[in-house]
């Protein structure tokens, strides 16, 4: 029987790992893969928003496509009663227990999906063409401001898209489409070399 044991990747590396340190640098048009951060996607109703918040140390917005963030936190609105919360941490367990802990006896969801995706970050003068060479938003500042996110397609692949700064954006991908929205971007990028 064949042993495939080690070609497995670990959880703790990224598909990122090989692609990002062989980028161009493009000024204009900055590829940058983000460090691993705990994930986790909450579900929750009125009493439990609030409480899950003062937790995790980032009030949960409650405007459509909007994200709050101190901290190095991110809380990003992604539909009516779901949320998804980014940390910088080695390991999601003390924040996921913590926040169990406090929202027990309220209905709610909380999973943790560190290991589903991935963090790239775009950023320059040219960022948003660049992205618009995939994706079908409006990513004008005035139609698509800083504090804005959304689930969009980049290409083929299901993406997150927050907007951090007049020039940078940031994406949140699934593990199995990061090496190919990578290229994509890549690819976008050739002609501001």
């Amino acid at each position: 029987m064949l042993d495939v044991s080690a070609r497995r990747t670990p959880l703790t590396a990224s598909p990122l790992d090989v692609l990002a340190p062989a980028a161009k640098a493009v000024p204009v048009a900055i590829l940058r893969a983000l460090p691993s951060a705990a994930r986790l996607a909450f579900r929750g109703r009125e009493a439990a928003i609030g409480r899950a918040g003062a937790v995790f140390g980032v009030e949960l917005p409650r405007e459509a496509c909007r994200f709050n963030n101190a901290q190095g936190k991110f809380a990003l609105w992604l539909g009516p009663d779901e949320w998804l919360l980014l940390a910088p941490a080695s390991s999601p367990a003390p924040i996921f227990e913590a926040m169990e802990a406090a929202l027990g006896d309220l209905p709610h969801a909380l999973v943790d999906v560190s290991a589903r995706s991935v963090g790239i970050e775009v950023s320059g003068s040219e960022a948003a063409r660049v992205l618009n060479h995939g994706c079908p938003l409006d990513l004008h500042l005035s139609a698509f401001p800083i504090g804005m996110c959304t689930r969009t397609l980049l290409g083929k692949a299901e993406i997150v898209l927050m907007r951090t700064g007049e020039d940078t954006f940031q994406i949140d991908v699934w593990r199995s489409f990061a090496s190919y929205v990578w290229k994509f971007l890549e690819e976008a990028r050739r002609e501001f070399e």
